[in-house]
């Protein structure tokens, strides 16, 4: 089969150091192929995926709709929120509805939770600050509120912030469908045969990972940005499960439905169609 050097992009988070552990830690099969993975928050791998510059990535579900033409999305790896998801916080309890207009601290402009938002709230100010300075901008008022993914979901009360919306929640009720925020893509100019033993191999790290969750969930702690082992276990548990094993139909139809709902408000381009690999 002979080495080739893949590289894969992700998030420097909790839950992608769970998934990628086995690759990572040499704990699988890699069927001669060699990964090296480079770790960047979410928007910039968004914008590499533009170019597209990595061969494997995360990238928001909202981005996909700006990099179809070079990537297919794989079934597995995917973050989805069913029930919860981004939240919108602020210093006090208000409606959503009172911060139309109004400045919004995001953590991007191509991640899923700022089309959530929008498809919700229309009309608001985004600040883009990066996703682990939203809080101090909420408090340190550079904005009214802001938009968290990561952590902060799970954090935010202990530094005196109010939820004002989950948009997991808001989307289940409108859908009946999970919240697709982060997928796994890989470049389809790579061919049928080398796509397929990628998504093979992937698809066994995040499968180990859920198999030997005590080891992963120690190595995913390192990358966990100060969260205790509790925390961390409930975070990953929160976006690592049977969805990111296999998204299944159900996943699809979210991703398609976030995408279109999108495009109907004028918010992203239309995607022909969709390649999922399984």
């Amino acid at each position: 089969m002979g080495s080739q050097l893949l590289r894969l992009g992700h998030s420097p988070d909790a839950d992608d150091a769970f998934m990628f552990y086995a690759l990572a830690e040499g704990k699988i099969d890699t069927q001669g192929l060699t990964f090296e993975h480079i770790l960047a928050d979410i928007e910039t791998l968004n914008h590499w995926a533009e170019e597209g510059r990595l061969e494997i990535s995360a990238v928001s579900v909202h981005a996909f709709a700006y990099v179809h033409a070079h990537y297919a999305i794989l079934t597995h790896g995917g973050s989805f929120g069913r029930n919860y998801g981004p939240m919108v916080v602020a210093r006090e309890a208000i409606p959503i509805d009172k911060l139309a207009g109004r400045r919004i601290a995001v953590p991007g402009l191509l991640t899923s939770a700022f089309l959530t938002l929008r498809l919700r709230l229309p009309e608001f100010e985004p600040v883009v600050v990066p996703f682990d300075r939203v809080m101090d901008a909420v408090r340190e008022g550079q904005a009214e509120a802001g938009l968290l993914i990561h952590e902060g979901q799970l954090t935010h009360t202990s530094l005196g912030l109010c939820k004002v919306l989950d948009l997991g929640e808001w989307w289940q009720e409108e859908t009946s469908l999970p919240l697709p925020l982060g997928v796994n893509v890989v470049r389809k100019n790579l061919g049928g045969e080398m796509v397929a033993r990628v998504s093979g191999i992937l698809r066994a790290s995040i499968a180990y990972a859920l198999e030997h969750r005590q080891e992963a969930l120690a190595h995913a702690l390192r990358f966990g940005r100060g969260l205790e082992v509790s925390m961390a276990d409930r975070f990953v548990g929160m976006y690592v499960n049977d969805l990111t094993l296999d998204m299944g139909p159900e996943g699809q139809k979210g991703i398609d439905l976030l995408l279109r709902r999108g495009q109907e408000c004028g918010i992203v381009p239309g995607v022909d169609r969709i390649e999922f690999v399984s």
